[in-house]
């Protein structure tokens, strides 16, 4: 099994490729070649590859230097150790696809693609990307971003989801308009902050091609 090959677009519209290993993932799609090097701002490099069995002590050192108030935004509590063995039961089992970004083996970013696999939104695909603090602004995301679009796409995937906090996570609002998402949806105060205050949810979607080379 592997994934199928991916080539990262760059702001200016054009495609680099790079080389390494065929990792295999949870289903039969083409193929993705990883460990991907990348380059971010100011000339930091970085490894993006699949999450492995192993990694576990790794993401954990990860998740405990994420500020509580970003992490209170997610779909589950990273910091319970039975809530993670679930976690990573799933992505054995093949309903996440998750890859890592490493800076000297320490990770510094992630990326989540969530799959139902049955029902009436199979088709859809919902994603979750986390960064360090102090590698945010640097394109790091956007690389994890890429992945993630072709991971979808590799999935056979027709849409792409993201439900993200006004007023929190303009940014990443910001920089996924960038790639063709659009605010489907804007749930007035239905999220709650960690002191309790009310913040409206945006869901960003995304309509997925076969290659790139539809968009």
């Amino acid at each position: 099994m592997g994934m199928a090959t991916l080539t990262a677009l760059l702001r200016t519209g054009s495609f680099l490729s790079f080389r390494g290993r065929l990792i295999p993932p949870a289903k039969e799609v083409e193929t993705v070649r990883y460990p991907k090097e990348c380059v971010l701002k100011e000339c930091v490099e970085a490894v993006i590859r699949p999450l492995e069995p192993g990694d576990r002590p790794l993401l954990d050192a990860f998740y405990s230097r994420i500020p509580e108030s970003d992490r209170w935004f997610m779909n589950y509590d990273v910091m319970d150790t039975a809530v993670m063995d679930t976690w990573f039961d799933a992505v054995e089992k093949g309903s996440i696809c998750s890859i890592l970004a490493l800076c000297n083996e320490t990770v510094v970013g992630q990326g989540s693609l969530y799959l139902r696999g049955f029902g009436a939104t199979r088709h859809v695909g919902r994603f979750r990307i986390v960064v360090l603090p102090e590698y945010r602004q640097m394109r790091l995301g956007t690389w994890l971003l890429l992945d993630l679009i072709q991971l979808a796409m590799d999935q056979g995937l027709e849409m792409l989801r993201a439900d993200l906090v006004a007023g929190v996570e303009d940014g990443a609002i910001e920089a996924v308009k960038k790639f063709d998402f659009f605010k489907f949806a804007e749930l007035k105060e239905y999220m709650m902050d960690i002191q309790g205050n009310r913040q409206d949810m945006v869901i960003m979607v995304k309509r997925l091609h076969k290659e790139w080379s539809d968009f």
